[in-house]
């Protein structure tokens, strides 16, 4: 509702409609100011579901964590996988066989890092030297990041190759498969109104 004041001069005359696009024209623009703040402040659902799956698996015992792994492996084509379990093992955490177009296959050694902070180069060579006469490939995965020295050593021209399996992957695996994590799939309706339809009526 709206209504003119005093202040207006006696004899100026309003233009009704001009008044009303104004105001509507003010309505949206706080609607438009309202859902950006929302969004704004709103943790995003990628957020959430990221955050609480790296929760549960930081609160996972080491062995519990090595068998989650065993299962990515498995669930990821490795014909075969198994978790040593053994400490004193030179940071081998399991073994397992991969397969290429079904007609060559080779073995790969693992190691599985429970970790919050970043992986550097130390650890990439100290896996690498427990490789030593076992396996030419290996496959680091862990729950926190790489430093960029850690991945030049993994890297490094003439010594067996190392991937590495960082946490932001390892959470897009496990949704991927899965495993821990429910996708639910929503569908969003468009509706347009045709009004070519009811002119032609």
């Amino acid at each position: 509702m709206w209504v003119l004041t005093g202040k207006v001069g006696e004899g100026k005359s309003v233009d009704q409609r001009e008044v009303v696009r104004t105001m509507q024209m003010r309505h949206k623009t706080r609607e438009k100011t309202s859902v950006v703040e929302e969004t704004l402040d709103a943790p995003t659902e990628e957020f959430t579901w990221r955050q609480e799956l790296l929760s549960e698996l930081l609160k996972l015992p080491p062995a519990g964590f090595e068998r989650l792994c065993q299962r990515v492996l498995r669930e990821s084509g490795f014909i075969t996988v198994h978790v040593t379990g053994r400490s004193g093992d030179g940071g081998i955490d399991g073994t397992g066989i991969v397969r290429l177009g079904g007609l060559l296959s080779f073995p790969v050694l693992f190691q599985c890092k429970r970790y919050q902070g970043s992986v550097g180069p130390s650890a990439v060579r100290d896996f690498r030297g427990a490789m030593v006469g076992r396996a030419e490939r290996g496959l680091f995965l862990t729950t926190g990041t790489f430093t960029r020295e850690a991945k030049t050593e993994a890297m490094r021209d003439g010594a067996p190759l190392i991937d590495l399996v960082d946490g932001e992957q390892l959470l897009d695996k496990l949704k991927e498969l899965g495993l821990g994590v429910h996708v639910t799939a929503r569908t969003v309706e468009d509706v347009a109104v045709t009004g070519e339809f009811f002119a032609n009526l």
